[in-house]
Parts: structure tokens; C-alpha cells; sequence
């Protein structure tokens, strides 16, 4: 049971690699235009003719960090593995009713020719 797991994490692994990959060069970009445009911003304190605009930047709010790359990897895990997916078809998940405790299938409700109506309510 656990080398199926295994087998099933590493291709989950080998599919986002690629997706990752392209976020965190992305990130090393965005960082290097940044950090180029306070070089060139030092410049205009020193020269009066470089044409850059300004832009605040500082050494702790970086997004090629080890904490954003962990976040990106995570956001791209959860999008992966989540049930729906856009153009697919609705799952069909497990509801409990809160009268009896029993347990159905949300399409289990659903009838020919009439929409069904989910509302997703809050209690606080």
C-alpha cells in the first residue's frame, strides 16, 4: 500500500516539476527587474540624466524566496489533486443530513428537467 502511494506521489511530483519550474523562474525575473530598477535608482541619486521610474523595493520582501517557492508548490498541489476541474463534470460528493445522519450523494437529489440549487451558507 505504501509503494502504490509512493508511485502515485512521485508522478504527482514528475507532473508539476514542469508547472514549478516555470513559477520560480517567473519569480527570479520579477526580482531581477526589480532589483535592477533600484540600481538604476541609486544611479539617478548619483546622475541626473537616467530615465527609470522608482520603485520601493527591499531586501526581505523578495518574491524568489524559499517561503513563496514553498507556497507556489503547495498552491500547485492542491490545484492538481483538487476533485473539480474546469470543462470536467461536477463531482458528485458525499452530503450527511443533519435530521437522521444519513449519508447521500448530492445528485441523489437532483430531478429530470430542473436545476439543482446548491447554497452554500455560513453560521458564525
Amino acid at each position: 500500500m505504501n509503494t502504490i502511494k509512493s508511485i502515485k506521489n512521485a508522478i504527482v511530483c514528475l507532473v508539476l516539476l514542469p508547472r514549478f519550474l516555470m513559477a520560480a523562474v517567473m519569480f527570479w525575473l520579477l526580482d531581477f527587474l526589480c532589483i535592477r530598477k533600484r540600481v538604476f535608482l541609486r544611479m539617478k541619486e548619483q546622475e541626473v540624466d537616467v530615465v527609470d521610474p522608482p520603485v520601493c523595493i527591499s531586501d526581505s520582501n523578495r518574491l524568489f524566496s524559499m517561503e513563496s517557492l514553498k507556497a507556489v508548490w503547495h498552491g500547485h498541489k492542491l490545484d492538481f489533486l483538487k476533485a473539480a476541474h474546469l470543462g470536467h463534470g461536477a463531482p458528485n460528493s458525499e452530503v450527511v443530513q443533519l435530521g437522521d445522519q444519513q449519508r447521500s450523494r448530492i445528485l441523489d437529489y437532483a430531478k429530470d428537467k430542473r436545476p439543482l440549487i446548491l447554497n452554500f451558507g455560513s453560521c458564525t
